[in-house]
């Protein structure tokens, strides 16, 4: 059976992330409000890193995020952050999916995992949205340009998330964090990637903003109402933590830079048709929004930073992919996707 959620579509478990299905529900059962009847499992088709399930229980949906199989780079796949963040900003004004239950006790299904409601609406995949009008796409640039801003407007403290990491320092930190775990997953000499090891640590900024970071924010991130331009639910929060606004805002706009071969990009948007914002209308309306002056001081060390450590993340899902662990079967066609990406950042930097 395959189900689409959305456009996000689910197949059967891979062989490679079988877990107890019966010892998951027996868990569920004992210790999630609510949950009753038979379980049913199918696997997200897409998704890099955590394993991603859905389950039909009770006439219900909800998702199942685990950590993969197999020996894993430091600091990564840590579910119980993604769990954390979200239960947390529940109580705020940004989108998230309603927590269910975490489970830390890895003889249940094996690894670490969570479990959220189903939030159910639209996942767009390719950012110039060629199935929508440019009234709408508008809308739908906008709304992820507000949730943004009020992402790093929360005040971190209040909702319980002072100790979720080191405020302060955010970008020495990151640049030391993707340079080890590049090198953890290298696989051949790239030259780009090896500038870009010196260039980064040589330019941060003075600029030392603290805000919540969710560190992957990008539009096929989030879910859409299905028929309003407005964001219901931000996803994917495994690289989030208490950080720098510019990073995921450099990291957000890293599309107007390049041409996805399999998801698109921006570069060659007419932005006077289209009804999405050029890059300097966009990152206007975010200071607007969060009380920043425009233009933003070495706004071309965000971006590249943002390509740079994705090229970094690239890498270390091909890694995966030649060990066999890999969230999805596609990784092994990454091979390629470092070196480009690091190209992209290096030219971003030498312009910089």
């Amino acid at each position: 059976m395959s189900v689409d959620i959305g456009i996000a579509p689910t197949i059967p478990i891979r062989d490679a992330h079988r877990f107890d299905v019966e010892a998951l529900h027996r868990h569920l059962k004992t210790h999630a409000d609510g949950f009753d009847g038979p379980l049913e499992v199918q696997q997200f088709q897409g998704g890099q890193s955590n394993p991603t399930f859905l389950l039909f229980s009770g006439g219900r949906k909800y998702v199942l995020r685990k950590k993969p199989p197999g020996k894993l780079l430091k600091s990564a796949h840590q579910v119980d952050r993604e769990y954390r963040i979200m239960t947390a900003l529940a109580q705020t004004d940004v989108p998230v999916a309603r927590t269910v239950l975490l489970c830390e006790d890895e003889s249940v299904i094996g690894t670490s995992f969570y479990v959220m409601d189903c939030v159910e609406g639209r996942i767009f995949r390719d950012p110039q949205l060629p199935d929508l009008a440019p009234r709408e796409r508008a809308g739908i640039y906008d709304s992820m340009n507000d949730v943004l801003a009020r992402l790093h407007k929360v005040d971190f403290e209040a909702v319980g998330l002072g100790d979720f990491g080191r405020p302060g320092n955010y970008f020495e930190r990151q640049v030391k964090r993707w340079i080890t775990q590049y090198r953890d997953a290298q696989t051949e000499t790239i030259d780009e990637m090896e500038t870009l090891l010196t260039w980064m640590p040589a330019h941060i900024p003075a600029d030392d903003s603290v805000s919540i970071a969710h560190g992957d924010y990008r539009l096929e991130n989030a879910i859409f109402h299905p028929s309003e331009p407005r964001m219901i639910a931000l996803l994917d929060w495994e690289l989030s933590t208490i950080g720098h606004p510019l990073a995921d805002l450099g990291y957000n706009c890293m599309l107007y830079h390049m041409m996805n071969p399999t998801q698109g990009g921006l570069l060659t948007t007419d932005f006077t048709t289209s009804g999405i914002p050029d890059e300097a209308s966009y990152v206007r309306r975010y200071c607007e929004r969060t009380g920043r002056d425009f233009p933003i001081p070495h706004w071309d060390f965000y971006v590249s930073f943002g390509i740079f450590r994705l090229a970094a993340i690239a890498q270390g899902v091909y890694k995966r992919g030649l060990d066999g662990n890999a969230s999805s079967a596609r990784a092994g066609q990454y091979g390629n996707t470092c070196r480009l990406l690091a190209e992209i950042a290096l030219r971003i930097a030498e312009r910089a």
